[in-house]
């Protein structure tokens, strides 16, 4: 299908009628259109959240409603325009999600019946389960990783050895379900998957980057940790570990599919350059809970063991630094985009202005400048 669907027209006709512009705006970012859902649309949506006189519960339920349709199309952008709101628009919308028991019900989901169909439908399947892990993570630390305060002075920098060997694991099974989308490129066919990439995409980088300076944190406390602490500690970072190959994989698929490649952090300092996890460090943390566990140990020197974690974690900062380069690289845009759009309106203002000049036909200037102010406020068209 090229547009929209007879279904899709008439679905909005009706929301038309019933006066309810979420509904309708929601039915056309998720119309059966096999493209990513609307800038407009989803621009729309993220100005409700931010709206007080708007329900956060119904705008969520109609999006919920909408991933009962059968078709894989609509089910997927439903997704992806719930995935952007909880990035993008207020965080009384992710919360409100996470306050739910339950969110997508989508393991089972098959659509049999179009072309793509069983092939959409297994990363619907995964899509759907990461939006789940991410409501959970909220759920239980009242944060989201991906936008944390960052920084040596950071939320997961400053973060005490208790709570941090609770928190990591809670981004580690968050990071696994992204991961577990395990699409290559040639299964990013189309413009609805590429559009729940590009999302995955983001959320790698500012996950993981979380991620990285609470094991940065971890590894600064490890030497004076309690046994059962150095423990837990030692098998995040061998997770750790793991989950940076996993990670350097999906960003493999990034590049190959066309996201600017200095948009994509560089993993080789600390997977392949002189850190390369480097197995004297490892050693030094075995052996160093070996010895608390009263285990005969190889014997490391001070200056080796700080001179070992030293290098680790000046590795690990500079992945950190690497990482935040494209959060910056968004804001920017972002910025852009908010002054071309201030620029549009004092444009469109100062048209309609000389519109309704004198020596303009006084019988054609209401008509004229209520068409104008309608097609430039409309979400919808």
């Amino acid at each position: 299908m090229s547009g929209q669907s007879i279904t899709d027209r008439i679905a909005a006709a009706q929301h038309s009628m019933t006066g309810s512009a979420i509904s309708k705006a929601v039915c056309k970012a998720t119309t059966h259109e096999i493209s990513g859902p609307k800038k407009k649309h989803l621009d729309y949506l993220i100005h409700c959240t931010n709206e007080m006189n708007v329900s956060v519960p119904q705008l969520a339920d109609t999006l919920f409603e909408r991933t009962a349709n059968s078709s894989w199309v609509v089910v997927f952008k439903a997704l992806i325009t719930t995935h952007h709101l909880m990035m993008y628009g207020n965080e009384r919308f992710i919360q409100y999600l996470a306050s739910r028991n339950t969110l997508f019900n989508l393991n089972n989901f098959l659509d049999k019946g179009a072309l793509q169909g069983y092939d959409m439908s297994t990363f619907i399947r995964r899509y759907s389960r990461y939006l789940n892990e991410k409501a959970l993570s909220y759920r239980l630390v009242a944060v989201d990783f991906t936008k944390m305060k960052r920084g040596i002075d950071g939320v997961m920098r400053t973060m005490n050895t208790e709570k941090l060997i609770k928190t990591l694991p809670i981004i580690q099974n968050q990071l696994d379900a992204l991961l577990d989308f395990q699409a290559n490129p040639n299964e990013l066919t189309n413009g609805v998957i590429n559009a729940a990439f590009m999302l995955l995409f983001k959320d790698s980088i500012r996950l993981f980057a979380a991620y990285n300076e609470g094991v940065i944190n971890l590894l600064e406390k490890y030497f004076d940790m309690k046994k059962n602490q150095c423990k837990d500690a030692l098998d995040i970072y061998k997770k750790f570990l793991y989950r940076m190959t996993k990670l350097s994989e999906f960003l493999k698929v990034a590049e190959q599919v066309g996201i600017d490649q200095g948009d994509i952090p560089d993993l080789t300092q600390t997977t392949k350059g002189p850190y390369l996890a480097p197995s004297s460090l490892l050693e030094a943390l075995e052996q160093h809970l070996a010895s608390l566990e009263g285990k005969k140990t190889k014997d490391f020197s001070a200056d080796t063991r700080a001179n070992t974690l030293s290098s680790a974690v000046s590795s690990l900062s500079n992945t950190g630094m690497s990482f935040s380069r494209m959060d910056e690289k968004e804001k920017q845009q972002a910025l852009e985009e908010e002054q071309a759009r201030l620029q549009a309106l004092k444009d469109q203002r100062l048209k309609e202005i000389g519109m309704q000049t004198p020596s303009a036909s006084p019988t054609m200037q209401p008509m004229s400048s209520a068409n104008n102010h309608n097609s430039s406020m409309d979400p919808f068209c």
